[in-house]
């Protein structure tokens, strides 16, 4: 069988299990299986696939027809143009969380600052910010062992591991260290809400950092009242938020003597993180 052919087997497959993505899917599956990029294998299309690689394959296209992310089959997700290996202990990085760490490298091109990303999961948004602030460093945080384990591997892999400490504990938990700038993409949706997530989320992405309780701000709140301790004079918060939590977060942070400097919209003009100072 050719990679045509595969891929359109591949494809035709996903779709009958009502796979949206199914064509790009089949492809990033394909390009795994063979170790080869989608580029390579798109221009070989008359490039025949041994028997062995079909089967490696079809395992990999029934994990995604049960709605399995992509980046937990291939252990893999791209963030900020780098690679960051993830599986089911942590979250899948997203392209909004991406628009939070631009605004962040811009704002501190050039200084030298300490930071803390609470709730750190794969590493990716502290990995991120740190490959572009050379003279900077920071710790990040979680209570989740193995999301830990995960961010480690990636700081390793990205040559970040003598710039950033991992630590398997609760934000609570900081005490005598203070901070320039905290970060975190906390869990924000209401608990009721979550059972109307894609079964790709429900079913697979950890629901410890999915779950912001109640209202949706039972962390949002925490991280706000615990960086007024650990934060330096004029120090920042940058916080991803739930889509419409704007009003509430605002008020939230106003009434803890935080002053807001940026909101940032997300791709579809929602506002979706938050920088603030801290005035003391």
């Amino acid at each position: 069988m050719n990679v045509s052919k595969i891929l359109k087997n591949g494809s035709n497959l996903l779709r009958k299990n009502k796979i949206s993505s199914h064509i790009l899917d089949s492809e990033i599956l394909l390009s795994k299986t063979l170790n080869k990029t989608r580029e390579e294998i798109l221009i070989n299309l008359e490039k025949k696939i041994n028997k062995e690689s079909v089967l490696e394959y079809k395992k990999y296209l029934c994990r995604r027809t049960k709605n399995e992310p992509v980046a937990y089959i291939i252990k893999e997700k791209e963030f900020w143009s780098k690679k960051f290996y993830v599986n089911k202990s942590t979250l899948i990085p997203r392209p909004e969380t991406e628009l939070l760490v631009n605004k962040i490298i811009e704002d501190y091109k050039e200084k030298k600052i300490f930071i803390l990303d609470i709730g750190t999961g794969s590493g990716c948004i502290v990995i991120s910010i740190l490959s572009n602030l050379k003279n900077s460093s920071g710790v990040g945080i979680d209570i989740s062992k193995n999301a830990i384990l995960v961010a480690k591997k990636n700081a390793l892999k990205h040559d970040l591991s003598n710039r950033i400490k991992f630590l398997n504990k609760s934000f609570e938990q900081i005490f005598n260290k203070k901070f320039d700038l905290i970060v975190s993409n906390p869990p924000y949706i209401k608990r009721k809400d979550l059972k109307n997530l894609s079964k790709d989320i429900k079913n697979y992405e950890p629901r410890i950092a999915l779950d912001g309780g109640i209202d949706g701000l039972d962390l949002i709140k925490k991280v706000i009242y615990k960086s007024r301790e650990i934060l330096k004079i004029r120090g920042t918060l940058a916080l991803e938020i739930g889509n419409e939590q704007i009003k509430k977060v605002s008020k939230i942070l106003f009434d803890n003597n935080f002053k807001i400097k940026y909101f940032i919209k997300d791709y579809k003009n929602n506002v979706r993180s938050i920088i603030a100072n801290y005035k003391q």
